[in-house]
């Protein structure tokens, strides 16, 4: 399961990366629904199991002890410009 997760991790952390700055954060809403309905029907797969898991796995599980991604933050340009501006 890590490997698989693994995989997905680094997919899923450059698209967020490249579209982090804007207003997507009803896109990350809808893609990090979607990403964990498939992480949760392949590990329900890998255990012959019929479902999703949605009763077996609560999300703390899938991504703390799975490490699923899950930094789906927008950063404004603005308030990134701010924080450098301080911080000099």
């Amino acid at each position: 399961m890590t490997v698989a997760v693994g995989i997905i991790n680094r997919i899923i952390r450059g698209w967020v990366n490249y579209f982090r700055v804007g207003n997507s954060s009803r896109a990350f809403n809808r893609v990090k629904f979607q990403v964990e309905l498939k992480v949760r029907r392949f590990a329900a797969k890998k255990r012959q199991r019929s479902g999703f898991g949605w009763k077996r796995w609560s999300s703390a599980i899938v991504y703390g002890q799975w490490g699923l991604f899950a930094d789906y933050h927008v950063v404004y340009a603005g308030a990134k410009a701010r924080a450098n501006h301080t911080e000099t």
